[in-house]
């Protein structure tokens, strides 16, 4: 049996796609097109909680906050929609008119079981090679949240894994953050 390997696309050719147009929740990952379900209540919960505690902050300091569907084009193969994000005031991402370019600062992936392998696999290494400052994986089945931050040499490094009743700090947010917050 031979096995058929999957058609790699580019940006350019994946904006012009029909079910590009159709989709809210549409992806390019590693150049395949990978279109998602409506996420569940309780991922809406805590994606609010998430963007929440990120708002507060950037009315402090002058970051900005987004929340799924924003579109982060990190290069030609990699065009994504993480569940939260934050841009530091001096951040080297561009906002655009459609989309945002280049790496966040600190972006936040909630799993489900359809996201989970890309989240943790595909994601997380172009997330690493982009030069995204820190990476949280939350768990809701499990109340956990991962906490990846990047070192000088331009690979992440894992902080911890924190449960309600932890907290850690967060170094792009300059602040401890609560885990029972998140899943509250």
């Amino acid at each position: 049996m031979v096995e058929q390997t999957p058609t790699r696309i580019r940006a350019e050719a994946y904006f012009q796609l029909p079910e590009y147009a159709q989709h809210d929740l549409i992806q390019l990952i590693d150049g395949e097109v990978v279109i998602g379900m409506l996420p569940i209540p309780r991922h809406q919960a805590i994606v609010r909680e998430i963007l929440v505690l990120f708002a507060l902050r950037a009315r402090q300091t002058g970051g900005t906050a987004y929340s799924s569907p924003i579109e982060v084009y990190l290069d030609e193969h990699n065009v994504f929609e993480p569940d939260v994000l934050y841009l530091t005031p001096d951040s080297a991402c561009q906002i655009g008119e459609k989309r945002l370019t280049g790496a966040p600062n600190l972006i936040v992936e909630v799993l489900s079981p359809s996201t989970t392998k890309y989240d943790r696999e595909k994601k997380y290494h172009a997330y690493q090679r982009h030069g995204v400052d820190e990476y949280w994986i939350v768990d809701p089945a499990n109340e956990a949240i991962e906490v990846y931050t990047l070192d000088a040499d331009g690979a992440f490094v894992r902080q911890g894994v924190f449960i309600p009743g932890d907290s850690f700090d967060s170094r792009t947010l300059g602040e401890s953050v609560a885990v029972k917050t998140i899943f509250a």
